[in-house]
C-alpha cells in the first residue's frame, strides 16, 4: 500500500511538471494579434542570430584584459640543469696550509626565478584601453549590421500593408459586380436582356474572387516570412498598423550607426599611436633567484649547496625606436582612411537622401491626381449602374467602368504605399527610423 501511495505521488508530480512547461510554452508563445512597424523592427534585432555575436565579443574583452592585469603578479619560472664541461679552472698556485679541492667537470642545478614587475612604462594600461576601444568598435559592427537588417522587414512589412490594401479594393470590385449580376438577372426575368449578359458578369466574378485568392496567398507568405524574423507567432487575422510618419526636411539628422563606427575607430587608431610610444619606455622590476645545486656561486665549494640572488632591475627597449616613426604614421594614415571614408559615406547618403525626397515630392503629386480620377470614374460607375438597370448600356460597357475605376484605385493604393515607402526609407537612410 505504501508504495501503491508513493507512486501515486509521484506520477502526480510527473503530470503537474508537464502542465506547468505546456503554460509557460503557451505564455513564451503568445500569439501576436496587432503588430507595428518598430515593434517588427525590433524584435527582429533581438532575435537575428548575429546578436549573439555581441556576448561573445564582450567575454573576449573581458578575458584579454583580465590576463593583461595578471601580469602584474609575480611571474615564476623553474629551470634545471646538468651538464659536463671538458675543462674547470683550476688553481696551482701553492699555498701554504692550503688545499685546493678541484671543481668537478658534471655539473648540476635546480633554479626558481620569481620576477615582480613595479613599472612597466604604462604599456599594460594602454593595451588595456586598446583591448575596450577594440570592443567598442567591434561591437558597433554588429549595430552597422543589424541595422540593414531594417530594410529586410520594412520591405516585409509593408509588402502586407500593399497586399491588404489590394484585397480590399478586390472586394469593392467584387461587390460592383454583384451588383450589375442582380440587375442583369432581372432584366433576363423581365424579358429584356440575354442569359449570357449574366453569365459574363459571373466569370468575372470567378476571376476577381481567383484574385483575391492570389493576393492572399501572397500575403499569407509574406506573414510567415516575417514570423521567422521576429521569432513570434503571428494570429491569422493579425493587425499590420499603418506608420504615421512625420517628417520634417529641414530638421533631418544623420543618426546611421556608420558615423558611430567611424568615430569608434579614430578612437582606436589614436590609442594605437599612444602604445606605439608606451613601448618604448623603461620597465622596472624585482627579481630573486634560488637554488640549489653544484657549484654554487662560490665556486671554491666543489659540493651540493643553496645558493640565491636578488635585486631591482631596469629594461629599456630601445629597438623599437627604429620603427616608431613608421609605425606611428601607419596608425595615422589608418586614420585618415577612415576619414575619407566617412566623407565618401556622409556624401552618399546625402545624394540618397535628396533622391528619396523627390520622390516624396512625386508621389504626392500623383495621389492628389489620383483621387481626383477616382472621383470622376466613381461618378462614372454610379451612372453606369443606373444605365445597366434601365438596359441603356450593354454588360460589356459597364464592366469597362468597373475595371476603370479599379485601375484608378489600384494607382492610388500602389501611390499611398510608395509614398509610405519613400517616406520610411528617407528615415531609415538617415538613421532616425
Amino acid at each position: 500500500m505504501y508504495c501503491l501511495t508513493k507512486r501515486l505521488n509521484k506520477l502526480v508530480k510527473i503530470i503537474a511538471l508537464i502542465f506547468i512547461t505546456i503554460s509557460v510554452s503557451k505564455i513564451d508563445a503568445q500569439v501576436i494579434s496587432r503588430l507595428m512597424l518598430s515593434q517588427a523592427n525590433e524584435l527582429a534585432q533581438q532575435n537575428y542570430p548575429l546578436i549573439k555575436q555581441k556576448d561573445l565579443i564582450a567575454q573576449t574583452t573581458n578575458l584579454n584584459i583580465e590576463n593583461l592585469s595578471k601580469e602584474y603578479l609575480p611571474q615564476f619560472a623553474i629551470s634545471a640543469l646538468a651538464s659536463y664541461q671538458s675543462d674547470v679552472t683550476t688553481l696551482d698556485v701553492p699555498i701554504p696550509n692550503f688545499k685546493f679541492e678541484p671543481i668537478a667537470k658534471d655539473q648540476y642545478k635546480v633554479m626558481a626565478d620569481v620576477n615582480q614587475l613595479v613599472y612597466d612604462g604604462g604599456i599594460i594600461k594602454q593595451q588595456k584601453e586598446s583591448q575596450r576601444l577594440n570592443e567598442e568598435t567591434e561591437q558597433q559592427k554588429i549595430e552597422v549590421q543589424l541595422f540593414q537588417l531594417r530594410e529586410r522587414v520594412n520591405q516585409l512589412f509593408l509588402g502586407v500593408l500593399y497586399l491588404d490594401a489590394q484585397i480590399k479594393q478586390a472586394g469593392l470590385v467584387l461587390q460592383n459586380i454583384q451588383i450589375g449580376i442582380k440587375n442583369a438577372e432581372a432584366q433576363v426575368k423581365n424579358g429584356v436582356a440575354l442569359h449570357s449578359s449574366v453569365d459574363i458578369l459571373k466569370a468575372e466574378l470567378l476571376k476577381n474572387q481567383q484574385h483575391i485568392i492570389e493576393l492572399d496567398a501572397s500575403k499569407k507568405g509574406m506573414i510567415k516570412m516575417l514570423e521567422l524574423f521576429i521569432n513570434k507567432p503571428l494570429a491569422d487575422s493579425v493587425v499590420f498598423e499603418k506608420p504615421i510618419i512625420q517628417q520634417n526636411i529641414s530638421d533631418t539628422i544623420i543618426n546611421r550607426p556608420e558615423i558611430k563606427l567611424y568615430s569608434d575607430q579614430n578612437k582606436f587608431f589614436e590609442q594605437q599611436i599612444k602604445l606605439i610610444q608606451t613601448k618604448n619606455n623603461p620597465r622596472l622590476s624585482l627579481f630573486f633567484q634560488g637554488g640549489y645545486g653544484r657549484p654554487t656561486f662560490d665556486f671554491l665549494k666543489n659540493k651540493f649547496d643553496f645558493f640565491y640572488i636578488g635585486g631591482i632591475q631596469m629594461n629599456w627597449p630601445l629597438g623599437g625606436l627604429y620603427t616608431r616613426k613608421n609605425e606611428t604614421e601607419l596608425a595615422k594614415i589608418n586614420k585618415r582612411t577612415v576619414d575619407i571614408t566617412k566623407e565618401i559615406f556622409l556624401l552618399n547618403l546625402k545624394t540618397q537622401l535628396t533622391q528619396q525626397q523627390s520622390e516624396i515630392d512625386k508621389l504626392k503629386a500623383l495621389i492628389s491626381t489620383d483621387k481626383n480620377i477616382i472621383a470622376l470614374r466613381s461618378s462614372v460607375n454610379e451612372a453606369a449602374k443606373a444605365q445597366l438597370q434601365n438596359g441603356v448600356i450593354t454588360v460589356n460597357d459597364y464592366l469597362k467602368e468597373i475595371n476603370d475605376e479599379n485601375e484608378a484605385s489600384q494607382a492610388l493604393i500602389t501611390h499611398q504605399i510608395q509614398l509610405l515607402q519613400a517616406q520610411i526609407n528617407y528615415q531609415t537612410i538617415s538613421g532616425n527610423q
